[in-house]
């Protein structure tokens, strides 16, 4: 932190912890890396639980749903806090399934910074790469944890090699582990140059220090040779001690390390086992020297709400309050909790805060600090901190919420689109106000869950991010909100998209006795590229349509695009250029035009052709060799393609690399646990939309 940073940094001395000793962190990695298993280690080592939970016995203090502990996975992030080194720790485990990466998503963007698990055996698979890229997009350093270093396969060297070709990151190893698989004992401390044994216990709680052992001497001496060049290329007082053929003193290359990573420019790594109970202490004392404060990410920007001006708040308790609020849950004893991150100022109880979004004042009730599902309550909430509040009312994720004399709105988050739907409805006539408003409730939680009414059928339907997705929302609804529903089979959620140019010149003209309707407009279709969503731009000149028709004919181009035109799928990626129209003095009204623009998009994109396009998934598919053939066939049957095989996995398995359109990959899982007799596994996650083949897209569009 700068002197100037230092003149204008306040904190109140009612606060416990100082921001300096504060650190926001997630946990994150690909599912089954062992992310829960190391939150639980942490709250014990830290003091807060004295019993160890585990994922397979269903006791994780961090898996709290009923859901989660039957299945093993986390679905929802979990918040914690607690103390090491004297430092406040507020930890977040975020699941690594990817129908719940709107959970990561929100978790990181709250975050200062995190911890990244890796599977020595898996190394860095599918998901891995998505919250990587999720972290990088919020500028969250990271920390890399290579776990279950004592498991069969375990390939230490092979995941910082895959950090570096697959992730594009300079993993910097800190700790080496020593032995390997059932050999794995202890890890050796690269700067402290001693060896770390965790045998003294079975719970690792003492760890024994020694010498290196000689074996490892020539391999710390490496560890630290790198360490120190990769740090050098990126900070300067470190290259002045290097370029002078010096070796830096330990405090000074933590330091280096401390900004290297900071500026997310190295990844640490850290090696252990946190089922076994060993190097998770080393890895905590990496989390309070190399991981950020709230005082380190100084500048808050957001934009003036009034002028949509760029603006800057600063860290500390004196400065004006300011807060995102990043997760809703549903209680079933306090009513909703909104969980919020407060970047500047201090939240009390009873406090008046103001909705930029909504433009109306809201009222902080109850304050409370979450444990996991249990709740602490609170007076104050300050700088730097994470709580959650009750008694918000027109609030929803990502909204800011700050003081209305020093409006801010804070950057919010971006989610997924839903790939999969399936119609839902109640079992009896008297289920149905609860399942609506259980429904409701879901989808005020979670935004990739979404619901509505299809216009045609009358049927609800509800879209979510995967077959598992909305199984947990079905079993959610019977156990939380005590209402059963009937489900239909499970929609694939297509795209529309223009295979060319056209134009539109189109008029709406109704008499009917009296005053009538009357709206012309003449528009520009163009196709545009992948992803690059809708664009309007008015073009009309000399007052032809006038400006107070310009908003309702864009509204009506949304309005016609979102219900689609071949199949009622919405269409995307285009651009309509507004060139020209005409209107009547009297008859002319907001709702011809938008019926006038509604109707021109619609009649454009007949002319310039219509295509379907279907997700396609990205597949990663861990198979013995023997039954790789097999698997291969039923992904070429499926209308995937093979993007990469790999024979490293280790024990005569195969990682093969594949993308299969997802309407294809229903009960995928219960297909090659058949083909295979239960030995492979896969992962998948959303990659792109592709252009649907002909005789699929008749199908669809005549089951319309």
């Amino acid at each position: 932190m700068s002197a100037e940073q230092d003149k204008v940094f306040h904190e109140s001395p009612s606060r416990g912890v100082s921001l300096r000793k504060v650190r926001n962190i997630g946990i994150m990695a690909h599912i089954d890396a062992g992310k829960t298993t190391l939150s639980e280690r942490i709250l014990f080592y830290c003091g807060v639980n004295y019993k160890i939970g585990e994922v397979h016995e269903g006791t994780a203090t961090m898996d709290w749903m009923e859901q989660e502990r039957e299945r093993g996975i986390t679905i929802t992030s979990a918040a914690t806090t607690c103390f090491w080194r004297e430092h406040r720790l507020n930890l977040i485990d975020t699941p690594g399934h990817v129908d719940f990466t709107a959970e990561v998503e929100r978790s990181l963007r709250v975050l200062d910074g995190a911890v990244a698990v890796f599977c020595s055996v898996g190394k860095v698979q599918p998901q891995t790469e998505t919250v990587w890229r999720q972290a990088q997009k919020y500028h969250v350093p990271v920390i890399a944890m290579v776990n279950k270093m004592d498991r069969t396969g375990a390939d230490f060297d092979g995941v910082v090699e895959e950090i570096q070709t697959k992730l594009g990151a300079t993993p910097v190893p800190l700790m080496l582990p020593i032995g390997r698989e059932a050999g794995f004992v202890g890890v050796i401390d690269v700067l402290a140059n001693q060896a770390v044994y965790f045998d003294k216990d079975e719970n690792g709680l003492e760890m024994r220090y020694a010498e290196v052992p000689a074996e490892y001497a020539e391999a710390r001496e490496n560890a630290l040779r790198h360490a120190v060049e990769c740090v050098a290329e990126v900070d300067e007082e470190i290259m002045e001690i290097f370029l002078a053929d010096e070796m830096p003193d330990v405090e000074t290359l933590r330091q280096g390390i401390r900004r290297a990573t900071l500026a997310a420019k190295i990844v640490p790594v850290a090696c252990g086992t946190a089922f076994k109970k060993k190097g998770v202490q080393k890895l905590l004392d990496m989390v309070v020297d190399y991981l950020p404060s709230p005082v380190d990410v100084w500048d808050i920007k957001g934009t003036d709400p009034n002028t949509g001006e760029p603006i800057t708040r600063h860290v500390g308790d004196l400065q004006p309050f300011s807060a995102l609020v990043f997760k809703i849950m549903s209680d079933p004893f306090v009513g909703k909790l909104y969980y919020f991150r407060v970047y500047s100022g201090v939240a009390s109880q009873g406090m008046s805060v103001y909705n930029p979004r909504t433009g109306k004042r809201e009222r902080l009730g109850r304050l409370l600090q979450m444990h996991s599902s249990q709740r602490q309550e609170i007076s104050d909430v300050y700088s730097g901190d994470i709580a959650a509040a009750v008694g918000l009312k027109n609030v929803t994720t990502g909204d800011t919420i700050c003081l209305e004399e020093s409006p801010i709105v804070l950057e919010s988050m971006h989610f997924p689109e839903p790939v999969i739907s399936i119609a839902v409805e109640p079992k009896s006539s008297g289920d149905r106000d609860k399942l609506f408003k259980g429904l409701g409730a879901l989808s005020d939680e979670d935004p990739t869950f979404q619901v509505r009414s299809d216009e045609e059928t009358g049927q609800t339907i509800i879209s979510g991010m995967g077959e598992l997705h909305l199984e947990i929302i079905l079993d959610r609804l019977i156990r939380e909100f005590k209402v059963e529903a009937n489900t239909g089979a499970p929609q694939v959620a297509y795209r529309e998209a223009l295979l060319g140019n056209s134009e539109s010149n189109t008029k709406f003209v109704r008499q009917s006795g009296g005053r009538g309707q009357y709206g012309h407009v003449i528009i520009n279709l163009i196709a545009q590229e992948r992803g690059a969503g809708i664009v309007i731009e008015n073009k009309v000149v000399g007052g032809n349509i006038p400006k107070e028709y310009i908003k309702p004919i864009e509204s009506g181009i949304m309005e016609a695009a979102a219900s689609g035109v071949l199949a009622g799928y919405p269409l995307v990626d285009f651009k309509v250029e507004i060139i020209d129209g005409s209107y009547h003095p009297v008859d002319s009204s907001e709702m011809a035009f938008k019926i006038a623009g509604s109707m021109a998009l619609k009649d454009a994109a007949r002319k310039a052709g219509l295509m379907l396009l279907e997700p396609i998934m990205k597949v990663e598919l861990t198979t013995p060799d023997e039954n790789m053939g097999d698997l291969i066939g039923d992904i070429t049957a499926r209308r995937g393609s093979i993007v990469e095989i790999n024979s490293d996995a280790g024990n005569q398995f195969t990682r093969v690399h594949a993308q299969i359109p997802l309407s294809e990959l229903f009960g995928y899982a219960t297909a090659i646990r058949s083909l295979s007799r239960g030995r492979a596994s896969y992962s998948m996650e959303p990659s792109h939309f592709e252009k649907v083949p002909k005789q699929v897209q008749d199908k669809v569009v005549e089951k319309k």
